[in-house]
This record gives structure tokens, sequence and C-alpha cells, in this order.
């Protein structure tokens, strides 16, 4: 037998599946791994991923088994499974299709289970408690249709999820066709994107990179079911530009397409609004005014773009949806408040997924070639920095002065391309951008001007936009090329690969972006960054780094 002292991955009794990185077969195993478990470190030599109920159920959503899962780590594990692993993933798996909901009439549901313990397992829960009216045999619940989606999140709650077998509402027609001609010419759906639309059956998550054409895809899915659309999106940049694409890329006409936001409030038979418009109230404790927006006309279908973001009142609302078709798009499901299950609960599990390496290979995003450059403090600002709270020592570390002097280096390296310089702390913007004479873009700038700058980045009439997190997501700029990251918001991975997404649209000649991340050296600025990581490395990006 040959001996397993060569193989790349290790698999110990907490889920964990240590990778070794520099192993020939690491960029396959990886590729493998992505499809059942999260990448949770990456330090440069040994990988470490996590196997948890959702990345095994998404992992059942896309037809693995749990043989599947265990006879390939076998044969790649230095050692057997441990027993204990191999019970927990049959488990979680065997639970995916175990829990159905089934319409009654006009007014109930079933909740029905293959096996009667598992009703009695979940019978404990609040929510079931609260809404169960009777129990018509000993393998189903019956429910009032208002509560699926709060039995839903229960069973999920209680680590059982649900096959929701109810179906959707008709909602209100709406004629679109997807146009063959856009403003850059002939216009066609990419294969994957044509994939992503067949896997949308109703509700669930589809998970594109940044710069792959998520828009695209949700407006095919919006042709593929024709009917009324309700599109929520992370700020009024982002409804401007789906607004632009729909009447870019259908044939739809401007009279059918609203938005709804603070300048403007037409409800159309498209409609695209925002998460803090349906936040919005004039109170902390008061009501949210224009939650009111899901009920005003018979929507058909609802898209969450970068659905990661989703607000609670918005989670709340949504549990009371479900009759509705719902499509979640995102590059990443990653949040750091650690409720992926709510998502997967109210809007549906990953139904798609294709990696950004895979992408970069065919073309259809750029190379990018991410660096971090750490710079060391000032013996002064050291000190500093030391008798410092710890939330200070972040910021005194972000905002450290001697970051100017790279940005000054890679400002000159790069001139001639269009440069990003993102950051979080807005004193450090105002300076970069005294600095260098260029325009600042913030959250308090009117949105009819950070429309202006940005179209005048896109027509090449300027080549240095400062800007801060308003940036993160959903800025069409496709001839960014370079993007120097200065401060974030802490450990957030998510933000990393929303940034780097920014420079990622497809490139004229060598397709190639730079992504640049400036910490200072051997503080929390460096150990966020870490962090921050993650997900991009999981993805299959490595960090050159560099010591000023």
């Amino acid at each position: 037998m040959t001996s397993r002292i060569h193989h790349p991955l290790l698999v110990t009794s907490d889920r964990m599946i240590r990778v070794e990185v520099n192993h020939p077969a690491y960029h396959e195993v990886r590729k493998q791994l992505v499809r059942f478990a999260e990448r949770v470190k990456s330090p440069s030599n040994l990988h470490t991923y996590r196997m948890t109920p959702y990345t095994l159920w998404n992992a059942a959503v896309q037809n693995l088994t749990p043989g599947d899962i265990l006879e390939w780590l076998e044969k790649m594990s230095k050692l057997p499974v441990p027993s204990s692993v191999a019970t927990e993933v049959k488990e979680w798996m065997g639970r995916y299709g175990m829990l159905r909901l089934e319409r009654v009439d006009s007014s109930s549901f079933q909740l029905i289970s293959v096996q009667p313990e598992y009703i009695q397992k979940i019978m404990d829960q609040t929510a079931i408690r609260e809404w169960s009216i009777e129990r018509p045999g000993e393998n189903a619940l019956l429910f009032p249709l208002q509560a699926r989606g709060q039995v839903k999140q229960a069973c999920t709650q209680a680590g059982y999820p649900v096959i929701d077998q109810i179906g959707f509402q008709e909602g209100e027609s709406l004629s679109i066709r997807l146009s063959k001609h856009s403003r850059t010419g002939a216009f066609t759906l990419r294969d994957y994107q044509k994939q992503a639309v067949e896997a949308f059956g109703g509700n669930g998550v589809i998970v594109l990179p940044c710069g792959a054409g998520k828009t695209v895809v949700g407006i095919a899915a919006m042709e593929k079911v024709g009917k009324a659309t309700l599109i929520l999106t992370p700020n009024a940049t982002s409804a401007k530009q789906w607004i632009r694409e729909i009447l870019d890329k259908t044939d739809l006409p401007e009279e059918a397409v609203g938005e709804y936001t603070s300048e403007c409030k037409k409800v159309r038979p498209v409609t695209v609004t925002t998460y803090q418009m349906m936040t919005r109230r004039t109170d902390r404790n008061g009501p949210f005014h224009h939650m009111k927006l899901f009920s005003e006309r018979d929507w058909g279908l609802i898209i969450y773009d970068e659905v990661h973001l989703l607000p609670a009142p918005v989670f709340r609302a949504t549990a009371a949806l479900q009759a509705k078709r719902r499509l979640g798009l995102t590059a990443t499901l990653i949040r750091e408040d650690g409720k992926e299950g709510e998502v997967f609960s109210l809007i549906g599990p990953k139904l798609f997924e294709v990696s950004w390496g895979e992408l970069e290979d065919q073309g259809w995003i750029a190379e990018a070639v991410c660096t971090e450059i750490r710079v060391p403090f000032s013996d002064p600002e050291r000190e500093r920095y030391t008798r410092s709270s710890h939330r200070q020592k972040y910021r005194l570390a972000a905002e450290n002065p001697n970051k100017m002097k790279v940005i000054d280096q890679l400002i000159r390296r790069h001139r001639g391309e269009q440069i990003l310089v993102i950051g979080q702390y807005l004193d450090q913007l105002q300076q970069l951008a005294e600095r260098y004479q260029a325009p600042i873009i913030t959250g308090q700038m009117k949105q009819e001007k950070r429309e202006s700058w940005f179209e005048r980045f896109r027509n090449k009439e300027i080549s240095l936009l400062i800007v801060s997190k308003v940036a993160n997501f959903a800025v069409d700029l496709p001839d960014a090329a370079v993007a120097i990251q200065i401060s974030g918001t802490f450990g957030s991975r998510q933000e990393e690969a929303q940034r780097l997404g920014r420079i990622l649209r497809p490139k004229a000649g060598d397709n190639r972006a730079y992504f640049y991340h400036v910490v200072t050296k051997d503080t929390l600025d460096q150990e966020y960054a870490m962090n921050r990581q993650l997900f991009l490395a999981e993805q299959g990006y490595s960090y050159q780094i560099h010591e000023m």
C-alpha cells in the first residue's frame, strides 16, 4: 500500500482540514474543498478549511453525497478521516431532504418529515410552538400559510434544513426580452451566465466573482420568470447602474422601470431600490416607512443584489415574502455576523457558483496581481500606538503617515493607468485628495455629483479617484486597473473581495490588474489584513509581501 505521508491534507476531529500549500496537488485540492468547506486560516505554508452544516447543506443541494466527500477526503488525507467526522458529515448531509413544506389549501401548509423523530426534535423551537395549528399525523405539523418563513428559519436554526415545495404566487406579468445588441456592441450571455440562470428555479443564491456580470444574470432571470420585479441594491449608485443595464440589455421601455430612492420614488413593473431606503425610519423605534414597497405591486420576483449585506429588518420582511420568487446575487456568501443561515433559510440555498480563478483563466475577468506592502511606524508613532486602546490602535495603524511615501511610489509607478485609492477614514482620504489634487468621493457627496466624477473617470478625463467605502459595491468603472487600499473595515473578508472586484473588469492588452494593500507592520492593521485576505486566498489568489 502506498504511504499516505505524501498526501496533501489532514482531517482532524474538529472538522478542520489542513492543506499543504506547497504540495503539487494543492490547486486541484483547493477546487474540490471549496465545494463543501470554507477557509478559516491561510498562513503561508498551511491553509485551514472547516466543514459546517451550511457548507455541507449547500454541497447537498449541488448533488454531492456524504460518500463523495468522505471518499475524496480519505484519498487525499495523510491519516484516516476520524470516525466522528465521518459520522457528522453523514448526519448533517442526511438531514437535507428529511423535512419539506407542502401546501394543504389556500390558507395552510404542512411540515412533513420522512421520520417522526425529526418532527419531535424541532417541536421545542419557539416559532414552531407559536405557529403550529395541529399535528395531523406523527410525521407532520400543520401551520397557517403566513408562518412559512418563520418555520423555515426555526428548522434551520435547529439544524434541520427544509425543502420548500409550496410553490410561488404567479405575480403580475411582465413582457421582457433580452436584446441582441447593447451600447458596447453585440450582446449574448456567456456560458457560465446561462448555466447560472438555468440553475434558478424560484429561490436561491447565485455566486459569481465581481466583474463577472451578476447584474446581467439577474436581468436574464427576469426574462426567464417574466413577472414584475423588485430589485434591492446596496446604494443609489448600484440602483442607477441596474436601471442603465436593464434599459441597455432588454426591450423594456423607460416608463416600465422605476427608481425608488431618496431622489425619486417611482413604482413601476420593474422597480429598483436600496437596502438603506427600505430600512429608513424617522426615529430609532419607529416603523420602517418604505417596507410597504414589498406589497405595492404583485411582484413575481424579488432580486437581492449583494445578498450577503441584507440588514436584519429586510431579513424579517423576507420571512413574510416566501410566496415570492427570490434571487440572491453575491460574490461571496460570507457574513461577518455569521448569519449565513438566514440567507440559506429565507432566500434559499446556493444554486450556482463559479470560481474567480476559472473565469480569470478564461479571460472573463482580469488577472489580479495582489501585493501587501508593510510599512513601519516612526518611533514616536510606535510609542503612541503601544499606549493606546485596542480600537485606537487600529485607527493609528491605518492612518500611519509613513503610508504616504508608499502611495506616492505606487501612483508614479502606474502613471497613465486608471487608479483608485480606497480607504475608511475621511481625514486620511482628504489629505490624499489635497496631496494629489484629486477628487474625493464619500457618502457625504450628493449622488448626482458622485455620478459625474465616476463618469469622468470612465471617460478617462481623470485618472485618479480617492474613494471611501461607498465605492465598495457595484460601481461600474471598467477601466480601473489599479486599486491602492490604505484602510478598511477591520478584518472584513467581503470588503476585501469587493474592493478587488472594482478592478477586475477585462482589460485590453495583457488583461492584468494590480491590487495593493498598504498596512502598518507588526500592528492590528497587519493582523486584520490576514483575515481580510482569507476569502480571496480561497479563490486562489496569493499576496506578494513587500516590507519597507
